[in-house]
């Protein structure tokens, strides 16, 4: 078990995490991220991810995220647009495809379950 811990989400320095060639449409976004918690099991993660301007495709898991910094657009193939920013809050239900378009480096602060 981690024990509890608080962190300065702007400070945090994230690793690169490269994305899938196939899941960039435009730009040349580039992720990274870094995992602060992870279950025994596997199946819970707690953390933050960085994406810069550009767009991407992906398939979500079930996450629940918050943004802290930059814009982005989320299209859900039939479904919302969601517009997200600095504050904002958003719940992604499993295998949902999205298109991100990313206006502004966006960074989150993210628990997902699998």
């Amino acid at each position: 078990m981690t024990n509890s811990f608080a962190l300065h989400i702007p400070d945090v320095e994230l690793e690169p995490d490269p994305l899938d060639p196939s899941q960039i449409v435009s730009g040349s976004p580039e992720v990274s991220g870094k995992v602060l918690w992870e279950s025994a099991d596997g199946r819970q993660l707690r953390g933050i991810w960085q994406i810069t301007p550009g767009v991407v495709t992906d398939t979500e898991a079930d996450e629940m995220f918050v943004v802290i910094s930059g814009r982005a657009t989320v299209e859900f193939e039939d479904g919302p647009t969601l517009e997200v920013g600095p504050g904002d809050v958003a719940v992604l239900r499993e295998g949902d495809r999205t298109t991100w378009t990313v206006h502004e480096t966006l960074r989150k602060a993210y628990s997902i379950n699998l």
